[in-house]
């Protein structure tokens, strides 16, 4: 499972997940890609098992970049816990996701399958994702 080898505090708040993302909003690696069309938490076992679902149909006609990392550390408290008595423990580890990143890129194969390999990997995401490729002129379309 993805986590960070070490973190600044262990313990973060929950933070807001309005507005556009601040990177990751063009194809860098891959001819086409998924772009997150609404804001979510993607959980590192749902990377995963997108990663899973990519790797098992590029095979080795092509390539796949994962353009998201778990760092943001969700905690929770024991069932049938009073209130007070501190945030509870590290539960989980989730990337934060906002409108406009991509999510995931794929290179090496033709449109067609890109298509197909690319919604089997959106079914494992929270969120609703849209299909893109490069232009000509090296932007996202």
């Amino acid at each position: 499972m993805l986590m960070p080898k070490k973190v600044k505090y262990r313990k973060v708040q929950r933070g807001r997940r309005k507005g556009l993302s601040k990177g990751a909003l063009t194809l860098e690696f891959g001819e086409y890609g998924l772009r997150a069309e609404e804001p979510a938490w993607v959980t590192a076992r749902q990377i995963e098992s997108m990663r899973v679902a990519l790797s098992r149909h590029v095979k080795k006609v092509g390539k796949f970049f994962l353009r998201v990392f778990p760092d943001k550390p969700v905690t929770k408290k024991p069932a049938e816990t009073r209130m007070g008595k501190g945030k509870g423990g590290v539960e989980e580890w989730v990337a934060v996701t906002k409108r406009g990143r991509i999510v995931c890129e794929i290179s090496g194969v033709s449109e067609k399958e890109a298509r197909t390999i690319l919604k089997g990997a959106a079914y494992k995401l929270p969120m609703k994702t849209k299909f893109v490729k490069k232009s000509s002129d090296g932007g996202t379309t």
